[in-house]
């Protein structure tokens, strides 16, 4: 008896032992064959957008251009339904807990392309602030210039312009067939864009300057070859893409653009708005609900407004204040030189504000610069340009120094944290440095986590030192109820059946930003529907969490612990940050 019961137990052991080695062996399959998938695909990206992978450092591909054709596109969403089943054969349940994260990440990336494919937004591939105009000429400042072959990679590229802006004009008649036009209002920019690089002269060309300084390990003679294949590059095929692409727009183009403006406009636009909402937020939030809670935060920055008012000298109601802002001299610089330098300081402050604040800084540095001026009157006040440190090129804080006169000082301090630290560079920086995430989530970004790390840093930096004068107050203010503004008139316009005027009145009446930002404003929300819908949301959630923090932990809280869990991950979705918060504060309880 004693013999059979310990044979039946051996046998037992050893079934027990055998499911665990299949299942062993079954959790080893299904991560190599995930891992697998993932590295396929972000090597397949590199290759597909040789333009992306120089800024990342990878100068495998450097002689090529982006393939903008429609064919491509069409086999893009072919295979993105193909990657669908791939991944779908793996089972999640025997991942990691990281692995799992990975995989939501990734298999939600997936079902939500797919879902866009309903909409034809690639055949709008151009705008007022972005697309082959205005992108193509920031290519010098993103390649390399070290040896012979880079310079000849750059050649090749500059000869390869007249085919993608082929490529770009197809998909553009594409969506004057289709209805998949943007509205005329936002576009009266453009051919000044287009114009601007072919009327400045060779030699001042943006597409010129890798010629004026060459690295020592160029001979001579390398230098004479050179200069005169880039010459002929940009004469004989450069400026004539430029040329075909002015007339196509002014002539064909613009002529067949709507005009109206509202997202809804679109074929299936209504459905389209509430998907845009959806994806920039990562949230299911309707476009009413958007607009209510944007809304109530009018109203009560408002009134934060006022009590700043009441700390100036003015004597007037609060009309009377925005107007005061707008006109009087002493809130403007008067050089580029000057403004661009106080920038730089109020960079420098903050920097030595962030150990305070963060246990984790990025390696990469960061500069500040002005936009160019042929891309100035119809960008933004500032934006982010990423860096690499791959690539060895540093993040830049892009200003705009186009109209002095509306680019008030007051604004400065949030406008610097926002773009520089511990806004954007900051929490990008951070991203492209964490070693044990895939790639596709150091280099990629949900537009609610990462606009909302920037305005939520807007207002951490009154705890930072910043804000100390009421004027300086006002404009983080002012920031804030223009994100909030946002939410309002990107709803209204979209999805409520609002006005391009009605939206500039109400962004008048609530913010000291001037006239002009106001309208370059407006036009951005009407040229990218949803996207300005990312910011508040993604700091009000930010900022619910950290009070959800404070509140649990006590005493026990400490901020810098917090912004670590908050970027220590990279960026994620809304729902995702809420769960690394809800299990930061469960290991500190």
């Amino acid at each position: 008896m004693k013999t059979l019961f310990l044979t039946l137990t051996l046998i037992m052991l050893s079934c027990a032992t055998t499911n665990q080695s299949q299942s062993d062996i079954k959790k080893n399959s299904d991560t190599e064959n995930f891992h697998k998938i993932l590295d396929e695909e972000w090597n397949k990206s590199i290759e597909e957008y040789p333009e992306w992978a120089t800024k990342l450092g990878d100068n495998r591909f450097n002689d090529r251009l982006n393939d903008e054709s429609y064919d491509k596109i069409l086999q893009r969403k072919s295979e993105t339904k193909t990657l669908l089943q791939k991944i779908k054969s793996i089972d999640r349940s025997m991942l990691s807990s990281e692995d799992q994260l990975n995989f939501d990440l990734f298999y939600n990336g997936i079902i939500e392309n797919i879902e866009g494919f309903k909409y034809h937004s690639y055949l709008i591939p151009l705008d007022q602030m972005s697309g082959i105009q205005i992108d193509f000429a920031n290519l010098p400042d993103y390649m390399p210039f070290k040896t012979v072959k880079d310079y000849e990679n750059y050649i090749s590229r500059l000869n390869g312009f007249p085919d993608k802006v082929e490529q770009v004009m197809f998909r553009m008649r594409k969506g004057i067939e289709t209805g998949w036009v943007p509205p005329k209002i936002v576009l009266v920019s453009v051919p000044k864009q287009i114009r601007s690089q072919l009327e400045t002269p060779l030699q001042e060309s943006p597409f010129y300057e890798p010629l004026k300084d060459f690295p020592s390990s160029v001979s001579i003679n390398d230098k004479k070859n050179l200069t005169k294949k880039v010459e002929e590059a940009i004469t004989d095929n450069v400026y004539p893409a430029y040329r075909n692409l002015l007339s196509f727009f002014a002539d064909e183009y613009l002529p067949n653009c709507r005009e109206t403006i509202a997202c809804s406009d679109f074929p299936n636009g209504l459905d389209y708005y509430y998907y845009q909402a959806k994806s920039y937020t990562t949230t299911d939030l309707t476009p009413q609900e958007i607009h209510d809670i944007g809304l109530s935060e009018v109203k009560r920055i408002h009134k934060e407004m006022v009590s700043v008012i009441s700390q100036t000298d003015f004597k007037g109601d609060f009309d009377g204040f925005l107007n005061y802002l707008r006109t009087d001299p002493k809130f403007y610089h008067t050089s580029e030189k000057e403004i661009l330098n106080e920038y730089r300081a109020i960079c420098k402050k903050a920097d030595a504000a962030l150990p305070q604040f963060f246990g984790i800084l990025p390696r990469l540095p960061y500069g500040v610069k002005a936009i160019p001026a042929y891309q100035a009157p119809a960008s933004p006040t500032a934006y982010y340009y990423p860096g690499n440190e791959k690539a060895g090129r540093a993040g830049y804080f892009m200003a705009n120094t186009y109209k002095l006169d509306t680019r008030p000082k007051y604004e400065m301090e949030a406008l610097s944290i926002h773009e520089a630290v511990p806004g954007h560079h900051l929490q990008i920086a951070i991203a492209q440095e964490i070693e044990d995430i895939p790639m596709f989530r150091r280099h990629g970004g949900y537009t609610a986590f990462v606009e909302g790390w920037g305005l939520y840093s807007e207002k951490l930096a009154e705890e930072m030192g910043f804000y100390e004068d009421p004027y300086s107050k006002f404009g983080q203010l002012t920031y804030e109820m223009w994100r909030a503004c946002r939410l309002v008139v990107d709803t209204g316009m979209h999805a409520l059946g609002w006005s391009r005027d009605e939206a500039i009145d109400f962004m008048s009446k609530n913010t000291a930003k001037t006239k002009n930002d106001i309208k370059v404003e407006i036009d951005r929300y009407i040229a990218w529907p949803g996207q300005a819908l990312a910011y508040k949301i993604g700091e009000l959630k930010i900022r619910e969490l950290r009070a959800k923090a404070e509140k649990a932990l006590g005493n026990k809280f400490n901020i810098r612990d917090f912004h670590d869990v908050v970027l220590g991950d990279g960026a994620v979705p809304l729902d995702i940050l809420e769960r690394h918060v809800d299990k930061f504060i469960s290991s500190g309880i």
